[in-house]
């Protein structure tokens, strides 16, 4: 029997290697796909052996690369999990937006994601296997970032696109909506306020922020057998933030219960 695969792109950064060591417990290999392959290798090298994690260099935005990378998956057994990982957001408000920016952000965070399915989708229809996008609780309200807020909100309507058209192959599509996250950018911008997470999370019903872990334990579950009859959907990790808030429904109620 072929090994089954799994594709995690933006597998270098703290989130992406969070995905990957929990989908490894699911899958015979995973392949750690970043424009960064040097820290992509290093990431591989720390998971586990070359045979299990399997790191390449691959802008994903160019569809030779894709083409070569749908090659090796190909060469290396059954895809069954593509997991569209990677983004970035540069500018923080619509002011500051240049369109050079504007483009950059959807072709990252929108188009880079159709793209890399497409790359796959034949893989994925054979194996009746999963799409996941990691998007973003940006892309249901309004947090900043709006260039890459609007590619997110684009990234969840493209996974219920794919849910629709695809679901006659099998291919359960969907996404995975984070709140704000601790990774090594959260951490940066820590040294620079130190009260940031205090500030952060206030704003949380649960009264923290989520860890890499948490999104990667949405990935499996949404990826794996329990959610066989789950596809479409928009899974927000946001430790309460998308339903509403304690310290705004205080001041509404002005009731102390919240």
């Amino acid at each position: 029997m072929a090994p089954t695969l799994a594709i995690v792109t933006g597998a270098a950064g703290d989130i992406g290697r969070a995905i990957v060591k929990r989908l490894a417990e699911d899958h015979d290999r995973i392949l750690l796909v970043d424009l960064a392959g040097p820290a992509a290798e290093r990431a591989a090298r720390e998971l586990g052996p070359p045979e299990r994690f399997e790191a390449i260099a691959c802008d994903i935005t160019d569809t030779d690369q894709l083409a070569r990378l749908a090659a090796r998956t190909e060469a290396l057994g059954t895809l069954k999990t593509l997991v569209n990982n990677a983004g970035a957001a540069r500018a923080v408000s619509l002011h500051d937006t240049t369109p050079d920016i504007w483009r950059m952000d959807n072709q990252l965070n929108l188009e880079a994601a159709y793209l890399t399915f497409r790359a796959h989708a034949e893989q994925l229809k054979a194996s009746r296997g999963s799409l996941i996008n990691i998007a973003s609780v940006n892309g249901l309200n309004v947090f900043g970032h709006p260039a890459y807020s609007a590619a997110k909100a684009g990234l969840i309507h493209f996974t219920r696109l794919v849910a629709v058209e695809y679901g006659k192959f099998g291919i359960r599509a969907n996404t995975v909506a984070p709140g704000t996250v601790r990774t090594q950018a959260w951490e940066a911008r820590a040294a620079a306020n130190p009260n940031v997470f205090e500030e952060a999370r206030r704003w949380y019903p649960l009264q923290r922020v989520v860890d890499p872990a948490d999104v990667a334990e949405a990935v499996a579950f949404l990826a794996g057998p329990k959610a066989a009859a789950i596809s479409g959907i928009c899974l927000p990790v946001d430790c309460g933030l998308t339903a509403g808030q304690a310290e705004l429904a205080r001041t509404f109620s002005q009731s102390e219960n919240y």
